[in-house]
């Protein structure tokens, strides 16, 4: 009797209403995998980190590697751009409760601290130097070929060490903050005003660089041309990093002058229906660069503003139709998914790298923009539509029309409805393109899904990370929008030139680098249940998936080392459940309670009718329980050796 078979009659003999509510609460759950998932993420991320991650282990202390790909493509290099896009999510986490990670960012900012003083081709700390793209993971200098100088990564990097630098204040560390952080970040802001409209890829500024000319290369670093992610990113560092020099008892007058004309130049991309993301280059301007633009300069506390595209804005969310659309028909993947559903989201249509394909971090960017939405609509108690963003919204709710919308409304309830699911939708395209154990490499195949290029991208955890906070309403501080939207009547091409010194100070209190730090502030990130940290649970709920072919008759147990798994004695091995067993998929599936942060191996064994057994192949299974805050259930997801 074939596996298929003996289901039916299994469920039959349960009760069809059972088997069926079983299915429903298996693996196709988002929320469930979700949950599982942000456990592989976060794991994925600190074994990209030198020198304690498991492919990391050549690279500095805090250096963390793009990807643990050294062949086709190499990508066992550091990025600016990817490392702090990466440490700002972390950093995030930490702010939300996750003090274990705090070992983590103290050993990041000291490892940047002296990659700012390293020389390259693209100049020492003083001369340009901040702009080169990518080093060795051993702190020195990439002199290969490449696009250089990267102007998004100073401003990326600015700020992520600022969110750090307010926590350390919020809770007692302001010195910290002050002789640690602002040393770095106030080079890193003196490189943004310096270089914000200057060419790119070897030209030495200050140049003057008019309005619409190839300024500031592209976050794919492909191409010359002004890039809408740079100028976005510029802008915001500018702000908050004015911000931040007064909390630390600094100036930045450089940020302050400097910050208006990256905004007006900003409005340059709005073509009146889609952004532009870069000028030059040859292509249509349909980018994920222009939603990854959005995504990070989004503020809980703005309205939806057009003139910094936040995500809520009419700007963004017709962009969003157009970039998105624009992938619909050239992946066959996603074939016959008309608009308003989700779709694979590539780099841009035009995309040649690996033949072009989907990107998990660009998918998840389209997710991750809508949950933003979600949020400032929420707390608006509003949502407009207009002539702009009508489209957009028609693809969701067919009656939608131009108008604003009370959240106490129907039609309000019924559209906030739609795009949670047109949301949820690239989520759950990425829970089906990721491998059974949760890796994410940085592309999935356009033809069939499988997985392509870089393995085990850095940025692909982060980016999955963001979603999943957004997703359930965790938002970042505030970075100074509401007080920094006001376009000036004539945009110049200016510069100013700021304050360049070695940031020597890397001495941190014990209590953080041990990764023991109390939160005694309030926290700047918050959720609509509470700001305060979440609790670190005592025990987990593990589910233990098994893709495993039986036959009739046969079964499966679990076996480990821990008495909840039967400290490896045979008769007290835990049986695995086969109501998610089908012809397709040969599952098997059983969920034990394990004590938080427990380190346990564990086997699969294979029952016979007649009671005989036998062990799957060498060597033992090992796991850690995870013991993070607000972890109360993960799921490992194996297949039979």
């Amino acid at each position: 009797m074939t596996p298929a078979i003996w289901f039916v009659l299994w469920a039959l003999t349960l009760g069809h209403a059972v088997a069926v509510a079983q299915l429903a609460l298996g693996a196709t759950s988002l929320d469930r995998w979700l949950t599982s998932e942000t456990v592989v993420a976060r794991q994925g991320i600190l074994d990209n980190i030198g020198s304690g991650g498991v492919y990391a282990h050549s690279a500095k202390s805090g250096i963390v590697i793009a990807s643990p790909s050294t062949d086709s493509p190499d990508y066992y290099h550091t990025w600016t751009r990817d490392s702090a896009l990466t440490m700002k999510a972390v950093i995030d986490l930490c702010k939300n409760g996750d003090v274990e990670l705090l070992g983590t960012i103290t050993e990041y900012i000291n490892s940047q601290a002296y990659i700012q003083t390293v020389s390259n081709p693209s100049g020492d700390l003083a001369s340009g130097g901040l702009g080169e793209p990518k080093f060795h993971v051993d702190e020195i200098a990439f002199t290969g070929s490449w696009g250089r100088p990267q102007r998004d990564g100073p401003a990326l990097r600015a700020t992520a060490l600022i969110a750090f630098g307010q926590w350390l204040i919020e809770n007692g560390y302001s010195a910290q903050a002050k002789e640690i952080i602002w040393p770095i970040v106030r080079n890193d802001l003196s490189y943004v005003a310096q270089y914000w409209n200057s060419t790119g890829y070897g030209e030495d500024p200050p140049l003057s660089c008019s309005i619409h000319s190839n300024c500031i290369p592209d976050l794919w670093e492909e191409v010359l041309g002004s890039s809408f992610f740079t100028v976005a990113v510029q802008h915001r560092a500018l702000v908050e990093g004015n911000t931040f020099a007064s909390q630390v008892g600094s100036t930045c007058s450089f940020c302050d002058s400097q910050a208006p004309q990256t905004l007006c130049f900003l409005q340059s991309f709005w073509t009146g229906s889609y952004t532009l993301a870069n000028f030059g280059g040859g292509r249509t301007g349909k980018d994920a660069n222009t939603l990854l633009g959005t995504i990070h300069t989004f503020d809980p506390k703005a309205d939806c503003d057009d003139t910094t595209f936040q995500p809520c804005s009419a700007r963004a969310l017709a962009n969003h139709k157009v970039v998105t659309d624009s992938f619909r028909s050239i992946y066959a993947i996603n074939l016959g998914i008309h608009a308003g559903q989700a779709v694979a989201v590539g780099r841009y249509p035009e995309d040649s790298y690996y033949d072009g394909n989907p990107w998990y971090l660009c998918t998840l960017a389209a997710a991750e923009l809508l949950y933003d939405a979600i949020y400032q609509w929420d707390r608006l108690g509003s949502l407009s539509i207009t002539d702009v963003s009508l489209g957009f919204f028609r693809d969701l709710h067919s009656s939608s029309a131009i108008g604003t919308y009370s959240s106490s409304s129907g039609i309000y309830s019924s559209i906030v409805s739609a795009v949670k699911t047109y949301a949820d939708g690239y989520v759950g395209l990425v829970e089906k393109h990721a491998m059974a154990n949760g890796s994410m490499a940085e592309q999935f195949s356009k033809w069939d899904g499988f997985q392509l290029s870089a393995r085990d991208l850095t940025w692909s955890y982060a980016a999955l990370l963001t979603a999943n906070s957004r997703r359930n309403a965790v938002v970042p501080a505030a970075w100074g929008e509401t007080a920094a939207s006001n376009v000036p009547s004539k945009c110049s091409s200016t510069w100013a030139t700021g304050t360049y010194s070695t940031a020597t100070n890397t001495n941190w209190p014990s209590t953080l680098t041990s990764g023991s730090a109390s939160q005694t502030g309030t926290s700047s990130t918050t959720t609509k249940k509470t700001t305060s940290p979440c609790a670190t649970p005592t025990s987990v709920e593990v589910t233990f998936d098994l893709i495993a072919t039986t036959a009739w008759g046969q079964s499966i147990k679990l076996s480990g080392s821990i008495n909840e798994l039967g400290a490896w004695d045979l008769d007290q091995a835990i049986a695995l459940g086969a109501d998610q067993y089908t012809s397709d998929k040969h599952r098997w599936s059983v969920t034990a309670d394990l004590p938080a942060g427990a380190s346990l191996e564990y086997k699969y064994i294979r029952v016979e009718s007649d009671g005989r057994i036998k062990w799957e192949s060498d060597p033992n299974r090992s796991y850690k329980v995870p013991a993070a805050c607000g972890i109360s259930f993960t799921t490992i997801s194996d297949t039979w050796r």
